[in-house]
């Protein structure tokens, strides 16, 4: 290959490169030059326009998506607004409707018990060790809550008992806990017993019906409701059905228990029993 640079035929053809540019050149500064070279020379710059095409190209796109940034950015943040202002309409919207239809439940419950006086309240906090021992609600002695006052569900299912009250709130002691304490029966047997909270059975949300006679024909399934005795709780008051029936530790006795009718780990809205 060295050989061939070093020949004559290498340096004409070199002769004859600079012999056709020096013409081309000329002819264009003369406005001279003719179709076969204008097309040589488009050929031979095209590759070097379209770089340059894609290059500005490129360089207009990503300006027109940085001049758009701006407009995104302010429409996410009217979007932003918009929704946040949506969701504490559907809080409200949600409140409202939990809030009629427990006053068509009251209106029913009322219906059933006419000697009975009642409160709407919503839940506004739980017991901060265990939620299934208490929660706090938004009504107080200004609205007639009293000290063991009965707390019951919208579908009348006993919740617990106020235990401290003070003007606009009030804490609520519930079934699950250890030291509740309400007369109940078996409603198809009659036998009576003592509706109480355990530690063993208050996380699943259960309680127990204590004192059964060891020959109790009660079973899994009968309903449990209060008696009324002690004054404390209204009669007739629903609790819950009867999930099995298991001995007491003294054996003298047998022990139900109970699953109720209404959760109070998760009750949003309740009725508390003023008066009876």
């Amino acid at each position: 290959m060295k050989d061939f640079f070093d020949t004559w035929k290498f340096k004409i053809l070199i002769a004859i490169a600079v012999f056709l540019v020096g013409i081309m050149a000329y002819a264009g500064a003369n406005g001279r030059l003719t179709a076969a070279p204008q097309e040589l020379l488009s050929v031979a710059v095209a590759p070097f326009q379209r770089a340059a095409a894609k290059l500005s190209g490129g360089v207009a796109s990503l300006w027109e998506n940085y001049a758009d940034i701006d407009a995104i950015l302010e429409e996410n943040k009217t979007l932003t607004e918009e929704n946040a202002a949506l969701r504490a309409q559907m809080v409200d919207y949600d409140k409202l409707k939990a809030e009629n239809e427990a006053y068509k439940a009251l209106t029913n419950i009322q219906e059933q018990h006419p000697e009975m006086s009642y409160t709407s309240s919503f839940v506004i906090g739980r017991d901060p060790l265990d939620s299934f021992w208490g929660f706090t609600l938004d009504r107080g002695t200004l609205d007639g809550v009293a000290v063991n006052d009965a707390v019951i569900s919208d579908e009348g299912y006993l919740l617990g008992v106020v235990r401290e009250a003070d003007l606009t709130s009030c804490k609520v002691m519930t079934i699950l806990h250890p030291s509740f304490n309400a007369a109940g029966v078996v409603s198809r047997t009659r036998d009576n017993g003592i509706i109480t909270g355990s530690a063993e059975y208050a996380a699943d949300g259960l309680c127990v019906l204590t004192n059964l006679a060891r020959s109790t024909m009660s079973k899994a399934g009968d309903q449990i409701i209060t008696t009324g005795l002690g004054g404390v709780f209204p009669p007739d008051v629903l609790v819950g059905v009867i999930k099995e029936l298991t001995p007491e530790a003294s054996g003298k006795s047998m022990l139900a228990v109970i699953k109720p009718g209404a959760d109070p780990r998760t009750v949003r809205h309740v009725f508390i029993i003023t008066s009876y």
